[in-house]
């Protein structure tokens, strides 16, 4: 499918805000959020650009399913380390372990009937989008952040809503037609990010 001017216009708009959430919107985090977020949006920065050069052809390769998880797992990581100091332990392990397992199930030469793959990613990004989902809302419901904090835990719905599109695209299971996805994928990386931006600096 062909990118239109109007995709790549998008796009453009997502990598210039995750740019600036790298550069201004992090100041005044602790150095393991701080962290987190640089890689989550840095992340988000480059695979919007790569859309940009090469077109929707870029999610043929590979690193997608990957990519798609280093997103979800390292904002997640930082929404944990700042807001649930008893669970930065076994989070930051669950992050590391599910990364590495992820990495393994997709680079190893397993069965395509093999439904391990998909059972991993959907295990992950499930975790990690409940945690973006829920945990922006529910301290900002007990007045722990500002109200517009929950735009965060929104924006981690979409996250979790792009990720496994991609995801069972990427499997030959897709959830909706290709067709379908990248149609709406631009528009949906870009409310993601400025429901992101928003959150954190407004929250």
């Amino acid at each position: 499918m062909k990118m239109s001017p109007l995709d790549r216009a998008l796009l453009l708009l997502t990598g210039i805000l995750a740019a600036y959430q790298v550069a201004v919107g992090i100041n005044g985090f602790d150095t393991l959020p701080v962290i987190a977020y640089t890689i989550a949006f840095g992340v988000l920065l480059v695979a919007g650009l790569l859309l940009i050069i090469w077109g929707f052809d870029v999610l043929d390769s590979p690193v997608v399913a990957i990519v798609s998880t280093v997103i979800p797992l390292s904002l997640s990581l930082g929404l944990v380390w700042e807001h649930l100091a008893s669970f930065r332990t076994p989070y930051l392990l669950f992050a590391i372990l599910g990364f590495a397992v992820v990495i393994f199930t997709r680079s190893a030469p397993i069965p395509a009937e093999n439904r391990m793959p998909t059972i991993v990613i959907v295990i992950v990004h499930g975790i990690a989008g409940i945690v973006i989902f829920l945990l922006p809302i529910v301290i900002s419901a007990r007045g722990q952040v500002g109200p517009a904090f929950a735009l965060v835990g929104i924006g981690g719905a979409l996250i979790g809503l792009g990720g496994l599109l991609l995801s069972f695209l990427k499997t030959g299971r897709p959830i909706l037609s290709r067709g379908t996805i990248l149609k709406v994928l631009p528009g949906l990386l870009l409310l993601m990010t400025v429901c992101f931006v928003a959150g954190f600096k407004y929250g």
